[in-house]
């Protein structure tokens, strides 16, 4: 069917992320920073003392973790003491920015709980160190009681040019998002299986034709989960796909053979020339913004989803994007189980759609490696996620604990849809360069929804990354 626009509607006022400036200061920096830290060897130092690692969050929660963590930590061995240091940001873009400023000065930590995001640009950098021996060593132990509970997708997006960098525990694809209510009270049939995204137009319409506070979608600026699920829906991405050669190592053993999952498995994703102003990146991106113009969805905030997900647990969107972390968070905002439900991202082209992971790596400065490598066992351990995140506040890797007993209190009811949606979905692109492709990204999107014109604003995008991509 065609997609119809009605009139423009008033917008919100835009912010922009910032995060260039503070990257590129710690950029400069981290040589003269990482002279002062002597690197310990493949098996690392003393296993006593203390361990030290960086997360992404507030330091409330952090000493929390940290707390919960303790007994665990003794058991590997009574000498050894964790000791979790947190680092808030509006996003994984800002997060990154600010653990570079730490290591150029000299003050990097034994372990790091990372995501796709920075995984690319912490290995190019030598900052992290590969996990093959260790995986390898522990090969029996890991293949039946981890690589086979844990989807392949997760284990290819934390590789780089061959190697394991990462031990994912927990990631959050981008699905559909929607409020029962809204749907019921404009007599709308929940979406099913195998949508299109003309039948998400559709219902975006007959949202807004029941009248009422409610608009019918709303979105966030920023790489995961926003215009780009529809890019990605739409046959397209913002760099070239490809993959490293390699990783035969880990596929031929950590999984079983003839598992389906593993077919074309290779060494990390390889990202290469910048197409973030194809065809199918304008026509996804204009999409969106003919939908906020004819009033369909408000004017877009940039960064983090704190806003997005306000409006939508106080009822006042319809449908949004969101990833499994969305279930803990819209039942500590308030909403009721059965109140909300999700299904998988709407298909365009094809049903192509993004995830992004998260797991631990070791810093190559840490004297304590080994030590780190068995606490990063504990903590991808299934008894180990509920203290890592407690009211599912981000998606298992896990097979094993996407379970109906886990979603019987926050919801939604078709929970099995974040698993499902890895198959077939590829990571966020996320090069070395990420900072500035994300801030780029912020940038010319913002453009784009203030000037109506997908085309000018991707054409700008698109000589931002060439220039950062070619080091010009």
């Amino acid at each position: 069917m065609a997609r119809e626009f009605g009139p423009v509607m008033d917008r919100r006022d835009l912010f922009r992320l910032g995060g260039v400036g503070l990257a590129g200061i710690a950029l400069a920096g981290l040589t003269t920073g990482l002279a002062g830290c002597a690197p310990g060897g493949s098996g690392g130092g003393a296993n006593t003392g203390t361990l030290t690692m960086l997360y992404f969050g507030d330091q409330k929660a952090a000493t929390t973790l940290q707390t919960a963590l303790q007994s665990k930590v003794k058991k590997i061995d009574k000498g050894l003491t964790l000791k979790v240091t947190a680092i808030n940001g509006t996003d994984w873009n800002d997060f990154l920015a600010k653990v570079l400023t730490l290591i150029a000065a000299g003050q990097a930590p034994d372990m790091v709980s990372v995501a796709t995001e920075g995984l690319q640009l912490m290995a190019s950098k030598d900052l992290i160190v590969p996990l093959d021996s260790y995986v390898t060593k522990d090969m029996a132990s890991l293949k039946a009681n981890y690589f086979n509970d844990i989807h392949p997708a997760l284990i290819e997006a934390m590789m780089y040019q061959g190697h394991l960098y990462n031990m994912p525990d927990s990631f959050n694809a981008g699905s559909m998002f929607y409020n029962t209510g809204i749907l019921q009270k404009a007599g709308i049939a929940a979406p099913s299986a195998g949508w299109t995204v003309d039948d998400f137009h559709t219902m975006a319409q007959g949202i807004k034709k029941a009248g009422g506070q409610a608009l019918p979608f709303d979105w966030v600026v920023r790489l995961w989960g926003s215009w780009t699920s529809f890019l990605y829906a739409n046959g397209g991405n913002l760099l070239e796909e490809g993959k490293y050669s390699g990783g035969d190592w880990l596929w031929s053993k950590a999984y079983d053979a003839g598992n389906p999952l593993i077919a074309g498995r290779q060494g990390g994703w390889k990202w290469g020339a910048p197409t973030a102003n194809s065809a199918p990146s304008v026509e996804a991106l204009q999409y969106v913004i003919d939908m906020q113009r004819s009033g369909l969805s408000p004017s877009p905030d940039v960064g983090g989803g704190g806003t997005l997900q306000g409006l939508f647990s106080s009822g006042r969107i319809g449908m949004t994007i969101g990833g499994g972390f969305w279930a803990g968070g819209l039942t500590n905002a308030g909403m009721k189980n059965g109140s909300f439900d999700v299904q998988t991202f709407p298909s365009w082209k094809g049903n192509k759609s993004l995830f992004g992971t998260g797991g631990y790596s070791i810093f190559k400065s840490s004297q304590k490696k080994d030590a780190a490598w068995e606490v990063i066992k504990m903590m991808i351990e299934p008894e180990s996620f509920d203290i890592m995140f407690p009211g599912n506040i981000t998606t298992p890797g896990r097979k094993s604990l996407m379970t109906a007993e886990r979603y019987k209190t926050t919801g939604p009811d078709h929970w099995s849809v974040f698993y499902d949606q890895l198959n077939g979905s590829v990571p966020i692109s996320a090069p070395s360069y990420y900072n500035a492709l994300a801030t780029s990204l912020n940038q010319r999107t913002t453009q784009a929804v203030s000037s109506g014109s997908a085309k000018s604003a991707l054409d700008a995008m698109q000589s931002d990354l060439e220039k950062v991509a070619t080091g010009s």
